[in-house]
């Protein structure tokens, strides 16, 4: 019973840091790296395009999750949409931009 309150508090703390996480709490390079990882680039292709090493975008990346209080990638991606981070916010549907929390540019 005591480690099913741990694992629901535990959450909640997740859901209160998220909650205050904003694009401008990373930064610009954490940014870079979110979006391309949230578009499906690996580390490997995501250092290629930023022409950094591996390691580095590793780091960056690492840091962007700790951040955004999430510890895997499908989350990740969910959170740069959420924050306007991924362009794969443009091809959702506006009652996908609502449930999101994002702006539906006009589609009510």
């Amino acid at each position: 019973m005591a480690e099913g309150k741990t694992m629901a508090k535990k959450k909640t703390q997740a859901k209160k840091r998220t909650a205050a996480v904003t694009a401008k709490d990373l930064t610009p390079r954490e940014r870079q790296v979110i979006r391309l990882i949230s578009l499906g680039c690996s580390v490997k292709e995501a250092a290629a395009i930023l022409k950094l090493a591996p390691s580095t975008v590793d780091n960056h990346k690492s840091n962007a999750m700790k951040k955004l209080g999430v510890n895997k990638l499908p989350l990740v991606t969910r959170m740069a949409i959420k924050l306007g981070i991924s362009p794969l916010n443009d091809r959702l549907t506006p009652l996908e931009k609502r449930r999101s929390g994002r702006k539906n540019d006009g589609w009510n």
